[in-house]
C-alpha cells in the first residue's frame, strides 16, 4: 500500500513530494515548495531543507540543527490556510520531544531564482 503524503495533499508521497526531496524535479511554486520542505522534516531530510533555503539565508542554519529539530518532533499534520505567488501561511501540528501537542503557525516568504523556489523567512504567528 502506497504511503499517503506527509503534506496534505492527498497523492501518494512517491508522486507528490518525494521526487522534490530526492532532487527529480523542481518544485514549481511556492506552495509545492513549502509543502516538500513540510515532508523534508517528516522525513528527516535536512540536507533538502537546507539546499532549499535561500543561499544568502543559509547562514543563518546549520544541517545538524534543523536534523535535530526534525528528528525531536512527530509531524502530525499540515494545515495550508493562505497562499500567494511568493507567501504561504500554514500550521504544521506535531508533538515535541516531551509528546506535548503544539501547532507551529508561520507565514513563509518565498523567492524563484533561476528557476527554483527557495525558502526566504517565516513570521510566526
Amino acid at each position: 500500500m502506497a504511503l499517503q503524503c506527509y503534506c496534505g495533499s492527498g497523492k501518494n508521497y512517491v508522486v507528490c513530494c518525494e521526487p522534490y526531496i530526492k532532487g527529480i524535479l523542481k518544485a514549481p511554486t511556492a506552495d509545492a515548495l513549502m509543502r516538500s520542505r513540510y515532508s523534508a522534516y517528516a522525513v528527516h531530510d535536512a540536507d533538502y531543507l537546507y539546499r532549499t533555503t535561500t543561499q544568502r539565508e543559509r547562514r543563518y542554519h546549520s544541517k545538524a540543527a534543523i536534523l535535530e529539530w526534525a528528528i525531536s518532533n512527530q509531524w502530525l499534520k499540515l494545515e495550508v490556510l493562505n497562499v500567494t505567488k511568493n507567501t504561504v501561511e500554514f500550521k504544521a501540528y506535531y508533538l515535541d520531544s516531551a509528546l506535548l501537542a503544539q501547532v507551529h503557525h508561520e507565514r513563509s516568504t518565498f523567492e524563484s531564482e533561476n528557476g527554483c523556489w527557495y525558502y526566504v523567512d517565516g513570521e510566526y504567528k
